[in-house]
């Protein structure tokens, strides 16, 4: 949707009479929103999505729509042992110990819970086989069969659309009207038609989007990502943090993101990480490795960046490329033209653009053991025929935003939380604490998710200790 997006904030009432009220407005209609609209429906509470697109996709459907989660029942199901204090573990580890505890611990223990959530409204869960992603202990990606975001998303929408929540498209959020005590009373909004309307709401969550988008917060707040290919959502521009500085929120982990060292260039495309985990490796045209590629894709962006012009290729064999054949975005890729065979080193060294023998020395290390340079722990060597992919980094999401604690409630600089306001997903910090290094696959989705389910939650039990205020009046969608 076109238009300015900065937000403001107003204080007192819209200038409207009969204001709609609503017991829970949310803002983005995205995989965040979306699980939090189901278990709020499931406990019998209104509530409206607001969404700037014409249809709900945001990060979510750019992604692999790959859910960690620990103690679902589809994962005891397969009989993966596996709990929340491992799954914390795994986070904590990737991380160093500077991610929130008490978001680790929350996310953790909620995302076999949300994951059963989503199952009771149809949706079909299977745990992704065959290898781990970077810094996982046990497998627990929970995956749709289709095995892609945009199908993640449809089946999410579905799934609300089959509810009494009302989802309003080409909706941008323009303004929060608040009391002398910080309390949102309503939100104002343009619809497509270009007037303002206003809905009175008893809670507020923000479930919208990140700051990847926005190339003055970029460059302000990441500044190493500040020139790299953004494969984000545009829809991540910033409004929830602007917003949450306009209301004297706090905030956390700007410097946490989600970048990719697999892009493919200059297709645009997402290669899997799992044709790294599977075997393949990483090389530059110095014909050259240049990083343990398994420590993780979000890191291996600033890596690939700091290469020659920026460019690296992706190189296996036909091992994996039967593996990376099974995910959609590889065979987008390959009808691309991103894929190239290679009967020999030779041939792959002329793809590259790189020296012969260096690429012959990089390859023969390439073999069962640890590797001396830097560490790689290889089962398998690597044989002809080779394939490649040229690849750059790129960012996708950011992993910092308002502070809030463990029920999602956002806080103000001094710890206290805002009466009625609520943060999941990309607006509010994640749980890869501060810098690109941080970030388990999959903690995007994960915040999403159980941040989702946790908001729903909060605000379930804060509404039952009031009457809900029920407003039958018809709502535009």
């Amino acid at each position: 949707m076109s238009g300015p997006t900065t937000p403001v904030v107003r204080q007192g009432m819209p200038p409207v009479d009969d204001l709609p009220q609503i017991s829970v407005v949310i803002v983005g209609a995205g995989a965040c929103g979306l699980t939090a609209a189901l278990v709020l429906q499931d406990a019998g509470i209104d509530c409206v999505l607001l969404e700037r697109d014409a249809i709900p996709s945001g990060s979510t459907a750019l992604s692999s729509g790959f859910i960690p989660a620990a103690g679902s029942a589809v994962q005891r199901a397969v009989g993966i042992d596996d709990s929340a204090k491992q799954f914390a573990a795994d986070i904590m580890a990737k991380t160093q110990g500077t991610a929130a505890a008490h978001l680790v611990q929350a996310y953790s223990e909620a995302s076999g819970p949300a994951m059963d959530a989503l199952a009771r409204h149809g949706l079909t869960f299977d745990i992704l086989d065959g290898f781990l992603y970077p810094g996982h202990s046990v497998r627990r990606m929970h995956s749709l069969p289709e095995r892609t975001g945009a199908a993640l998303m449809a089946a999410l929408e579905r799934a609300v659309q089959a509810t009494d929540a009302h989802v309003m498209t080409k909706t941008l959020v323009r303004e929060l009207w608040v009391d002398a005590s910080g309390n949102v009373q309503a939100v104002g909004c343009v619809r497509p038609d270009g007037a303002m309307e206003y809905l009175g709401c008893d809670m507020l969550l923000l479930a919208c989007n990140g700051f990847g988008g926005n190339a003055g917060l970029r460059t302000e707040l990441l500044p190493e990502m500040a020139h790299a290919v953004y494969g984000g959502h545009e829809g991540n521009d910033g409004s929830a943090l602007l917003l949450g500085r306009a209301l004297g929120a706090a905030t956390a982990d700007l410097g946490g993101y989600q970048g990719h060292g697999s892009w493919a260039s200059p297709h645009g495309v997402l290669i899997s990480w799992a044709v790294i985990m599977d075997g393949g490796v990483q090389i530059n045209r110095e014909g050259q490795r240049f990083h343990d590629e398994t420590h993780g894709y979000s890191e291996a962006a600033v890596h690939v960046l700091a290469q020659t012009d920026g460019i690296a290729w992706n190189v296996f064999d036909a091992q994996t490329l039967a593996l990376a054949r099974t995910f959609p975005d590889f065979q987008e890729a390959e009808a691309a033209g991103a894929l190239r065979a290679c009967a020999d080193i030779d041939a792959l060294a002329s793809v590259i653009g790189c020296d012969v023998t260096a690429l012959r020395e990089t390859l023969n290390g390439v073999a069962p053991g640890v590797n001396a340079t830097d560490g790689r722990r290889f089962t398998r060597s690597l044989v002809a025929p080779y394939y490649a992919i040229r690849v750059t980094g790129a960012l996708f999401h950011t992993q910092g935003g308002l502070d809030i604690d463990a029920a999602c409630r956002v806080l103000r600089p001094d710890g206290s939380p805002m009466p009625n306001l609520l943060a999941a997903g990309g607006a509010a910090r994640g749980v890869s604490g501060n810098a690109v290094w941080g970030y388990l696959s999959g903690n995007g989705l994960l915040s999403a998710v159980a941040g989702g389910y946790i908001a729903a939650n909060t605000v379930i039990g804060s509404l039952a200790a009031i009457p809900a205020i029920m407003n039958t009046q018809e709502i535009s969608s």
